[in-house]
């Protein structure tokens, strides 16, 4: 552990990381509030714990694995399980975009395409943020793309 960031840093990582963070918490969730809400956890979780990182991968990597982890304890929460979404007021993913159509996959097929195809990871590298097989991940981006291909089709994306 290191001393607590000061606000240049803590500035750096949000000017850095807050976009990913966003993105990848809207592909796995699917709705804008709770992105922003995970968002603010895993900064909190940054400033509070204030990891030491063996160079800009491993502080990559430790904000992706946090960022899902963050997004799968929001799915299983009991607040979750026990109240109905409202629609959202703010548009979410445009309707015929790509990232609307990632958008209607399942969550496992969902994060690793986004991972794969929108952030640029191997599947060697995804497997590894994941914690997961290597053959797992290519697995899920096989039948991610399966699932994707008519939803393009059906859209004219394709």
């Amino acid at each position: 552990m290191r001393p607590p960031l000061d606000a240049r840093e803590a500035e750096r990582l949000v000017e850095t990381y807050a976009d990913l963070i966003l993105r990848l918490s809207y592909t796995y969730l699917s709705h804008t509030q709770d992105a922003q809400d995970v968002c603010q956890t895993v900064f909190l979780k940054l400033l509070e714990r204030a990891p030491v990182f063996a160079g800009p991968d491993h502080e990559k990597a430790w904000i992706i694995r946090t960022t899902v982890n963050t997004c799968k304890d929001l799915l299983k929460s009991h607040w979750r399980k026990t109240t109905a979404p409202m629609e959202a007021a703010a548009a979410e993913a445009e309707d015929g975009s790509l990232l609307a159509a990632v958008n209607l996959l399942p969550p496992k097929y969902r994060l690793v395409i986004y991972l794969y195809y929108f952030e640029g990871y191997s599947a060697q590298e995804i497997a590894r943020l994941l914690g997961c097989p290597r053959t797992t991940v290519s697995t899920q981006l096989r039948r991610g793309r399966e699932q994707l291909k008519p939803l393009l089709e059906s859209e004219g994306v394709l």
